[in-house]
Order: C-alpha cells, then structure tokens, then sequence
C-alpha cells in the first residue's frame, strides 16, 4: 500500500490485524451415496413472478428503497459508486495523542510496517516518522483506503514503540498503528440516566479487591489462554480423521481458579459487601422515600390524567388501521416497537422484514400505494 507523508514524499507499507475473531473452518455438506463421498453443491435460480419464467443475471438490478421508491442501479453505476480510488494510507495533518477519544476505539487497528519493494528508501523514512511521533506524543491524521472498494475512512496513524520481555526478547516491534476513527454518523449519545456516585472509603475496599484479582505483573499474554471452544473443535476433528478415542472433556484454561480467588480476596470481598450495605441503607433513608414518592405520583398522574398519546399508548398493543393511517399521517411510525410493526404488517398480508427501517418502509410504501389506487 501506498504511504504518503506529504506532497511528493510517497512510500510502501505492509500491515495485518493484530486481533481478529477466529472460528472453525467453514463446514460443507458431502454426499455420500456413491461409492466415494463427494462435496455436495447447490444452484439457485431466480424466477419472475408474472411469468414463472428464468431471470438470468443481465436483467437483474440492485434496487433501494427511498420514500417509499424502488431506485435501481446498473452494475457499473454501482462500482463507480463504491470507487473512491487506490488502496492508500494519506497524511491530513498531525495531533497530540492526547486528543484521541477511549470512545474512538470502535473497530481493530493495523500495524503496519515499511516494504522497500517498490520505493526504496521506505525503512529510513518510515522509522524516522515513527520516531518523531514518539519523542513528540502526537499522531497523525490520515485518510485510509484498505483495499479495493472498500469504504474509506478517516484513521489515527499512532506511533507505536518496541517491547521486550525481562530476557530481552522482543513481544512487540517497533511501528506505526493505524486506528480507523468513527464519523459523525458512527457516533451514538449515550442513555440519560441517573448515576449514584459510591461513597469514597466503599471505592477504597473494592480497589483492594481488584488489586488481588490482578494478573502477575498485572499484564495479559494471549499466548497463555487459547481459545477453548475452537481448540475443543479441532481436537474432535482431529480424534475422527485419525480415528482415535473421543476425548471426553475439553481442557478449558479460562476457568477461574476458584479456590485461589476465595483464598486471596474473599475476606475483602465479604468486607466490601457489609460496607455496600451500609452505604445502601444511609443513601435509602436520605433518597429512597423521595424517590418512591415521586415515582407513586408520576404513576398517579398518568391514571388520572388525560388520555396518552397513540404513538405512546400503542407501542405494546395491537395497532388498528384507523391509528396506523393517523400515525402515518403524521410521521410517527418509526415510534412504535419493532413486534408492533411486524404484527400489523403480517395483518396485511405483507411479509415483515427484518429490520425495523425497513419495517417502517413497507408500511409506508403501503399507505402510499393505497393512497394512489384511492
């Protein structure tokens, strides 16, 4: 991949994940009934529905929907649409490290590293950056396109630094992080609630109690702990290919050690508790009757007030067509409850679909096309 620093000062880069979820081989099905077994494949066909004839692939378009419009799209329309150029990694400027978010840490980095394959002199260039951002504690802002037609994205390119372990061996070389930063429309405000603050010496006895449950030197190693649900697969499928015994119980090393944990923390842990329920008691007698108090008359008042509003009232009872075509009216479907939804649609002989968007879609697409035969 192409790495530009700045105008005219271009190098190459390799990268991987680092973390990526990793599951069984993917199964097939085998037929078994000739005298050898064989791979079994399947065939899909695509039939119209006036005719019940075959569609073949050229009369087939991609299609959205879009106020309650089919919109469709030929094949090369669609690849210059997902086109935003070549693979590249480019520089927009440089921040303080600081500035960068926790919450920005939605999807997995790349390291990457320099390729002298087609730009010599990338190493030196590339270990020189590294180095800067090190001694400085800034990172980089980059546009970042992976591969081809992928979606681009903004990213942090951070500096990362080498790590030995105490024999002076190398667990993690020295490179360039490339974080992937959401968008605006990536980012979701979290829930208005109420949070009751724990008292400080409560805070103090459950940091003793993290302090015993840490691992040695408080650092996690991977290469300690493999996965056991696909280690267990493999060694089944291993025991059959070679016809060996089944093994009988998977050897699971995520398993807490029980017995070690009562033994060191479990004295704290009990400590803790008696301190909760203490904190509890005072915070109740200072705002438990004032809080019932307050939800009793909420609930009163919602009893004895006026009639609740039909977006509301309905969102977990069965919606007639009169307060569907009201709501719709009003642009107030996308407010009713996803099984709401999905009943009134079966109702109408419309097969729901699966998200709740689309879901809003069909209804409205059916109130639009109702309202053209009228």
């Amino acid at each position: 991949m192409a790495f530009e620093i700045g105008p005219g000062l271009k190098i190459t880069v390799k990268g991987y994940i680092i973390l990526k979820h990793q599951e069984p081989a993917r199964s097939s099905y085998v037929d078994i009934s000739g005298e050898k077994p064989q791979i079994a494949t399947g065939s899909s066909t695509l039939l119209a529905d006036d005719t019940a004839r075959t569609v073949e692939k050229v009369e087939v378009r991609k299609a959205y929907k879009f106020g309650g419009d089919t919109i469709s799209f030929s094949k090369e329309e669609m690849a210059k649409m997902r086109n935003f150029g070549d693979p590249v990694l480019r520089i927009i400027g440089f921040k303080p490290l600081s500035m960068l978010p926790s919450w920005a840490a939605y999807r997995p980095s790349t390291f990457i590293y320099p390729s002298e394959e087609e730009v010599i002199g990338s190493t030196r260039v590339f270990s020189a950056l590294q180095q800067k951002l090190v001694k400085d504690q800034k990172m980089g802002l980059a546009w970042f396109i992976p591969r081809r037609n992928a979606v681009p994205a903004l990213a942090a390119v951070m500096p990362g630094e080498e790590k030995v372990d105490n024999e002076g061996v190398q667990v993690m070389p020295p490179g360039l992080w490339v974080h992937p930063l959401p968008f605006a429309d990536d980012v979701r405000q979290p829930p208005d609630v109420s949070v009751v603050r724990s008292p400080n010496d409560l805070t103090d006895k459950m940091r003793v109690v993290i302090q015993q449950l840490q691992l040695p030197k408080g650092i996690y190693d991977a290469h300690k702990y493999p996965n056991p649900s696909l280690q267990w697969f493999y060694r089944i499928l291993q025991a059959m290919a070679l016809e060996e015994e089944l093994p009988e119980q998977p050897e699971d090393k995520t398993v807490p050690r029980h017995k070690q944990i009562h033994k060191r923390a479990g004295p704290y842990v009990l400590d803790w508790g008696e301190a909760l329920e203490a904190a509890y008691q005072v915070w109740a007698q200072q705002n438990g009757g004032i809080r019932t108090a307050t939800g009793a008359a909420k609930r009163g008042t919602a009893a004895a007030g006026s009639k609740p509003d039909a977006k509301k009232a309905k969102t977990d009872d069965v919606m007639t067509d009169e307060e569907m075509k009201k709501l719709h009216q009003k642009n107030g479907i996308g407010k009713l409850t996803v099984p709401v939804l999905k009943s009134w649609a079966q109702s109408k002989g419309i097969k729901p679909a699966g998200k709740k968007a689309d879901l809003v879609d069909q209804i409205t697409a059916y109130f639009e096309t109702k309202m053209e035969v009228d």
